[in-house]
């Protein structure tokens, strides 16, 4: 199948209502799974998206079932705190709009229930809130990085 018709499909699905396409051309089929299950990496010590991991399936991308992972190395040191993590896979963002003011910088007191980002999924804006009290002792995410579901966004003591 030709890259450009494949390409096309694919943005198809990505902005249409469907979760899985299928196409059959000749000899050739293409199956286009639009929210994957999200791939899982053991988090490294600094939290910082890294060149070197293999990167999850894009939504809407073509998966391919033949390619596996390398084993991830186990983590050297584990956040002291407790950890929030994303509930669904997205975009995380820090601020409600370009140019606005974070949510939370490192040092602000929050409160359980206050809103500390937001994950963007599916071009809705999903507002993510602090499940405990306390003080932001890390942010683990950069402004404007995929997330997965379960990935760890911010320390909280």
């Amino acid at each position: 199948m030709d890259l450009r018709k494949l390409k096309t499909l694919i943005d198809l699905v990505s902005e249409s209502g469907i979760s899985e396409l299928e196409v059959t051309e000749g000899e050739g089929k293409v199956r286009i799974v639009k929210n994957a299950p999200p791939v899982y990496v053991q988090p490294s010590t600094s939290y910082a998206p890294q060149m070197s991991a293999p990167a999850p399936a894009p939504m809407g991308g073509v998966v391919d079932a033949a390619s596996g992972g390398a084993p991830a190395a186990p983590a050297e040191a584990v956040p002291q705190g407790h950890v929030v993590t994303s509930p669904m896979v997205g975009t995380f963002y820090r601020a409600p709009s370009p140019g606005a003011d974070p949510f939370v910088q490192v040092g602000d007191t929050v409160k359980e229930g206050q809103t500390i980002c937001i994950i963007e999924a599916m071009k809705l804006l999903n507002e993510i809130e602090s499940d405990q009290s306390g003080v932001v002792k890390e942010i683990l995410v950069e402004n404007g990085q995929a997330v997965e579901y379960g990935q760890p966004l911010f320390v909280v003591g």
